[in-house]
């Protein structure tokens, strides 16, 4: 294994042969296994998808484990520095375009389709398919799929709980920058309290965003299989949802590592990375605040 003075100077740090990668793909696999079964109708697929959750947090738990370690030790200079820094630009430029393509979605199908069933246009198809079919958004399809009797339903209302959720986001989006500022300004109890706090706003969202689709689900009728709108409606917000679970137990982590006196004002690059992150969930939900529950 390089030593603390080869990866000091000029030479690249080259870690130790290590199992975790095949342990991550088994894992990978067990999960998209257990996944393709549930969403089949197996019985035994919410078993198999659980166990292959269990198996991606032990591989993350392992893996960052021993990067903090090496760290810690003093292992990497400033080209593993940088190539952490661009690992974490294009992992954030990937995210980008994973949700640049469900917003896609959603304005091809609003713009788009529901428009050209409606009749509008040169490629309409009300007069082939369903002549009374409305061209409105929200649409229920042609069927009123709602799982009320006439089949409606209704939309969660922009500046109801989304509003609050909006708000507590942008202020996390403050605490972060405010955390970030303090470390860099050696001001460790400040650092301290204003990272834990924007955690704990990433959590409450969370927990107001499960309460919003429980009121969704339950009482205005609002399904995945309530047409078009229904299914980009949850599969939006609930990816988002994952990143801020995610990004909530990143901060929660680094937080800790704060507690055990890691970081300095000049080496702090995980926090950082954290940070950039928690800022690309917060304009994440800002469009989806405008586009999928305001306009």
């Amino acid at each position: 294994m390089a030593n603390a003075d080869q990866a000091h100077g000029s030479g690249y740090y080259f870690p130790q042969g290590s199992r975790l990668p095949f342990f991550g793909s088994v894992a990978l696999f067990v999960l998209m296994a257990g996944a393709a079964t549930a969403l089949n109708g197996g019985a035994i697929g919410p078993w198999i998808l659980g166990t292959g959750a269990v198996l991606l947090a032990i591989l993350f738990f392992s893996w960052f484990g021993e990067v903090i370690r090496e760290n810690q030790a003093g292992l990497y200079n400033e080209q593993v520095d940088r190539s952490f820094r661009m690992g974490m630009m294009w992992f954030i430029f990937s995210e980008v375009m994973f949700f640049a393509a469900f917003f896609g979605a959603l304005f091809y199908a609003r713009q788009f389709s529901v428009p050209w069933l409606g009749g509008e246009g040169d490629k309409g198809l009300a007069s082939l398919l369903w002549p009374d079919f409305v061209a409105a958004w929200p649409t229920n399809g042609p069927g009123a799929l709602g799982p009320r009797e006439d089949g409606s339903f209704e939309v969660m209302a922009a500046f109801g709980l989304p509003a609050v959720n909006t708000m507590l986001l942008l202020s996390s989006g403050l605490t972060v920058t405010i955390a970030h500022h303090a470390l860099k300004s050696g001001r460790r109890g400040m650092l301290k309290l204003f990272l834990a706090l924007t955690f704990l706003l990433g959590f409450t969202f969370l927990g107001i965003q499960i309460y919003e689709y429980g009121h969704a689900w339950n009482e205005l009728g609002l399904q995945t299989g309530t047409g078009i709108y229904g299914s980009t409606f949850f599969l939006l917000t609930s990816f988002h949802g994952l990143h801020v679970l995610i990004g909530a137990i990143m901060l929660t982590v680094i937080w800790l590592r704060c507690l055990q006196g890691h970081f300095t004002p000049r080496q702090h690059f995980a926090f950082e990375a954290v940070a950039w992150y928690w800022h690309f969930v917060d304009v994440v939900w800002l469009g989806l605040f405008i586009f999928v529950y305001w306009l």
